[in-house]
């Protein structure tokens, strides 16, 4: 492995042209147990529906499955000092449903609680903050069986594996983060169905959403509980959503989109209800009769930070209006926006792609950024993942050059110093991802990470942008240009 500057044992010192961020500025990458681990049926961990899904022929490029992945399972102190290379000051990770409890009930498996305890201590021992993430997309099959997110007993269930966790861990991880994504989880999962489980059901997913929802709010009571001194955080992939024009019709098709993909979450959360519009919007779909008294208070419990993931805007008409760029997650396929299929058209949005097809924009984060700042005075923001996919490859030197991600990164960072000035509170940044990894309905075929894996050697390569990465940390900042 090549080497890495090791980061400084003082403070990073701040960048003397560039773009300096706060001194507690927290520095970090992101991974998710699916994506990385492997040793899918070790140590009594079972099947979770990510699992059951890429066995389904046709549902993962290639037929990849995460039954290896990263092998980080048996990794895990090599890549723990990659990070201590690179200088991270935080990594965010997600613990396995059905490592821990692999059934959805009952007790906590030993030796899977163990993996995330030596995880915790390694990361502190090189002076990285552990941020845990107790649900990444890896629903225990056997709850599946029962209904899933659809089910209201599996937001109960949620709430007991959360204590499990906060008991095996909360002497050891101080950040915590209930969900990653529950947009994904509800909405590619319940109604388009690229993403486990693969159901195609617009109604059941409007009830994951909530049911999601729910989760959310009965694990911040545990970790209140059994982790009283923990920072307790949500993360969303908030969309920034932008009408093709200035037109009425335009702009509702915008307004239907920001309450699928954005205001499901934030209004319960923050706000205590679901958006009037939202009801109104799927009214043909549901009557909502599953939101039960008592709910909304447990939602809505407070916060400490809300994480953004970031990756691109979306651009929307309509219908009628523009060159339709598709309504499943990757163009084809069943729409994951209950009761906005055939409202609403999707736009490719101007500018270079990623190598998933997807516009590099960074104002969109910024965008997001100071409407958070607006919206939700007073609440601590961390962008938790950002980062782009590219043909990577090592030369025949063994290096791997990717002065695309350098670029994307770079202004992705500026777009969150602006938003840094212009008042938003931003505590830190998450880069998606440390390893090239098991990218879902995607399989192997696409590289996120800032070290190379191959995956034949399990060989980890730092890119050229884990070398950048590092400087910025380093710094304490962007370098000038």
């Amino acid at each position: 492995m090549t080497a890495i500057d090791a980061r400084p044992a003082s403070a990073p010192a701040a960048a003397p042209a560039g773009l300096r961020f706060p001194p507690a500025f927290r520095w970090g990458a992101a991974t998710a147990a699916y994506q990385i681990e492997g040793a899918a049926s070790e140590d009594g961990r079972t099947p979770s529906i990510w699992d059951t899904f890429s066995r389904r022929p046709g549902a993962v490029r290639n037929g990849d499955t995460g039954d290896t992945a990263a092998d980080h399972y048996h990794r895990m102190r090599e890549d723990v000092a990659l990070m201590a290379r690179l200088g991270l000051t935080d990594y965010r990770f997600s613990v396995s449903w059905p490592r821990v409890q692999p059934t959805g009930r009952g007790p906590a498996v030993r030796k899977g609680l163990d993996f995330y305890r030596a995880l915790a201590d390694e990361l502190l021992e090189h002076g990285i903050r552990p941020v845990a993430t107790l649900y990444h997309w890896d629903l225990p099959q056997e709850l599946e069986d029962r209904g899933g997110w659809p089910e209201r007993d599996t937001a109960e269930r949620f709430a007991d594996y959360a204590a499990l966790v906060a008991d095996g861990l909360g002497d050891r991880v101080h950040t915590w983060t209930t969900l990653n994504e529950p947009w994904c989880s509800a909405f590619l999962g319940y109604a388009s169905g690229v993403h486990a489980p693969g159901r195609t059901e617009p109604a059941a997913s409007l009830r994951a959403a909530h049911h999601l929802n729910l989760a959310h709010g009965r694990a911040v009571g545990v970790l209140r509980d059994r982790v009283p001194a923990a920072e307790v955080s949500l993360t969303l992939n908030l969309a920034a959503v932008r009408p093709l024009t200035g037109s009425d019709a335009d702009r509702d098709a915008a307004r239907r989109i920001d309450a699928l993909a954005n205001r499901v979450f934030l209004d319960p959360v923050f706000r205590g209800h679901y958006p009037q519009d939202l009801i109104e919007d799927t009214a043909a779909l549901t009557d909502w009769s599953f939101v039960r008294d008592a709910d909304l208070a447990a939602i809505s419990r407070p916060i400490d930070v809300l994480g953004l993931n970031y990756y691109s805007p979306t651009v929307v008409a309509a219908a009628g209006h523009g060159q339709d760029g598709g309504g499943g997650a990757d163009g084809t396929g069943p729409s994951p926006w209950p009761a906005a299929d055939g409202a609403v058209r999707f736009l490719p949005a101007p500018g270079p792609r990623t190598a998933m097809d997807w516009p590099v924009d960074a104002d969109g984060l910024y965008e997001i950024l100071v409407r958070l700042r607006d919206e939700l005075p007073g609440t601590a923001l961390m962008v938790t993942e950002n980062g782009a996919a590219y043909e990577d490859y090592a030369d025949p030197e063994g290096d791997v050059h990717d002065p695309e991600r350098v670029a994307y990164v770079h202004a992705h960072l500026e777009a969150v110093h602006r938003a840094i000035a212009d008042g938003a509170d931003v505590r830190g940044y998450f880069l998606w991802s440390l390893l090239d990894n098991f990218e879902w309905a995607y399989g192997y075929s696409k590289r996120f990470g800032m070290v190379h894996v191959d995956f034949a050697s399990q060989r980890r390569t730092p890119k050229d942008s884990a070398r950048w990465y590092a400087q910025v940390i380093a710094r304490g900042g962007l370098p000038p240009g």
